[in-house]
């Protein structure tokens, strides 16, 4: 009954917070002989429990083990026989015989480095890690996602994948019209060499529906060119490549299509807008510093220029008040002469 709750703890220790693969390939008795005689050097008391959040510590939650365990497909049996390497020769060497504390620290940690020497140097599951992540979020297809990327998690003691799927998100392009239009049939995993490329086309619809979709060509070109782009290029376009007739990978590309009508009068409009202000120079961006329109000038040019103008004002009403009285003057100089006259 005792051994019975003593395993159960001991389960619950191991397998209480993440697993790594020291619980994959290492078996509950094996860990319960290995720490059976654990002490605590400072208190002299034998606890199992320290042993095991020990192991915890040293291989769980020890990122480096993790990362050297991610292997390429069919390399667990490999970390399993590495691992029993380190650890099998403690259970049989502490099985039932006390040791400090001290010492299963450096044999424990030591195992460890040993273990993450020897499995960095397996195949890796190369495309699982280099994979994008943003790639991993691509929508869900019913037949499945890729297998080629898989590689071990010793956090599920299984294969995982990047899950890079069938379908994934429509890419939006835009073109103008009457220019060159290119799509790429890209995927970020080495791809077979008997692939077959088909691209496929739904006109002016934004979709996934493969019942939308008519076939335009079909080899091994990943490459789709259009010449010259009109609106009824506008649509969907479909990327799907095939190997040994088994599906691999659908892209999609929408295309939108800007007619030179629309493009011309939008630059007529930018020029018109420039013109219209002092130097061509742009409206400062909202939220930005301050920027004037026009440099003010300072404020003794200013009043220069005022006196300069109050002076050509009056100059100018003078001018025109002596011409506007021709007649007066000239009355006023014949009253003068007669004056003389009879004098």
């Amino acid at each position: 009954m005792c051994t019975s709750a003593l395993c159960l703890v001991c389960v619950s220790l191991l397998f209480g917070t993440s697993q790594s693969c020291y619980q994959c390939f290492v078996d509950v008795q094996d860990s319960l002989r290995l720490c059976w005689g654990h002490v605590l050097k400072e208190h002299n008391v034998r606890n199992v429990d320290a042993c095991f959040r020990m192991l915890d510590r040293i291989f769980n939650n020890h990122a480096r083990v993790i990362e050297a365990g991610r292997v390429g497909k069919g390399y667990d049996k490999q970390l399993k026989e590495l691992l029993d390497a380190e650890i099998q020769p403690m259970v049989q060497e502490f099985d039932e015989k006390l040791n400090n504390d001290t010492v299963y620290e450096e044999r424990l940690q030591t195992a460890a480095d040993n273990f993450i020497a020897a499995a960095s140097k397996l195949p890796r599951g190369e495309t699982y890690v280099w994979m994008l992540r943003s790639m991993c979020t691509c929508l869900m297809h019913p037949s499945g996602f890729q297998s080629a990327d898989e590689a071990f998690n010793c956090i599920t003691c299984q294969y995982d994948s990047c899950e890079f799927p069938l379908d994934c998100p429509v890419k939006e392009i835009k073109a103008m019209e009457n220019s060159r239009s290119r799509m790429w049939c890209q995927v970020p995993f080495d791809l077979p060499e008997d692939i077959e490329v088909i691209w496929r086309f739904a006109e002016e619809v934004k979709t996934q529906q493969v019942d939308q979709f008519k076939e335009v060509t079909a080899g091994v070109d990943r490459l789709y060119s259009i010449p010259s782009t009109s609106s009824q290029h506008q649509g969907t376009y479909q990327c799907e490549i095939y190997s040994g007739q088994r599906s691999i990978v659908r892209l999609y590309y929408y295309l939108t299509v800007t007619p030179q009508v629309v493009a011309g009068h939008t630059e007529l409009q930018e020029i018109f807008d420039l013109s219209l202000l002092p130097g061509g120079r742009l409206l400062p961006a909202p939220g930005g510093p301050p920027d004037s329109l026009l440099l003010l000038p300072s404020p003794l040019l200013l009043a220069a220029c005022l006196t300069a103008l109050l002076l050509l004002l009056f100059l100018s009403l003078g001018a025109l008040y002596w011409s506007s009285n021709p007649e007066q003057t000239c009355h006023a100089e014949q009253a003068d002469g007669d004056g003389d006259s009879v004098s």
